[in-house]
């Protein structure tokens, strides 16, 4: 009942703000969650995303670990693991403006702290061509979100890496080939009724949230 009042207050209150406001407030709300809203959310998560057929078919799979109050995907390891389904996690490219490459994942990756103090797979080992992938080799990527709506909009952390990254997935990039599925996550008391939209923004496949799935029409 909580979250519910909270997901009906976040619609009456925050159609007026920013997104920089948007964010500020949204970012505010998840870290609210106690650990034990954490990961009930992280469980019902895990359970739609189990029944989600971009990954029932995926193969090579980028998530994330959490960070500032972000919903959990990790119980999604296992999973993956049981399927023989590999693994990546996002890593800041050295030298680049801003960029993601994605890497190899398991419980023997070397990790260190990114400069934002994101837990992310060693550079250097990273580096190595047989441990890492373009975006456009995965066959699903879940991303986190500071905010979504109804529409399937999305709100990010403003610093546009992914949207730097995934820029060849929008559909003004005029570039063919493959793509990934993008799947963005967040727990539902992110939610809004609607978000200012940018130019920019790359569009999701789905979104994702402990309490329901979303496909932009």
């Amino acid at each position: 009942m909580n979250d519910l009042r909270s997901c009906l207050d976040a619609q009456i209150t925050l159609g007026h703000l920013s997104r920089t406001e948007l964010r500020r407030e949204l970012r505010r709300r998840r870290r609210a969650l106690s650990p034990r809203q954490q990961r009930a959310a992280s469980q019902s998560l895990l359970a739609r995303l189990r029944r989600l057929p971009e990954l029932l078919s995926a193969r090579r799979v980028a998530l994330y670990l959490p960070n500032d109050g972000e919903i959990d995907p990790r119980p999604l390891l296992d999973w993956l693991r049981q399927r023989r389904a590999q693994a990546y996690l996002p890593v800041l490219r050295p030298l680049s403006d801003n960029r993601l490459w994605f890497v190899r994942y398991d419980e023997h990756t070397p990790m260190v702290a990114n400069r934002f103090g994101i837990s992310e797979p060693c550079s250097r080992h990273g580096a190595h061509p047989s441990r890492r992938l373009p975006p456009w080799a995965l066959d699903a990527i879940l991303l986190p979100l500071v905010g979504f709506d109804d529409a399937g909009q999305r709100l990010g952390m403003g610093g546009g890496f992914y949207d730097r990254t995934l820029a060849f997935a929008h559909p003004d990039s005029g570039q063919g080939g493959p793509r990934p599925r993008l799947i963005g996550l967040a727990h539902d008391v992110q939610r809004v009724e609607r978000l200012p939209v940018a130019s920019w923004d790359v569009p999701l496949n789905a979104i994702v949230s402990d309490h329901r799935v979303i496909r932009p029409a």
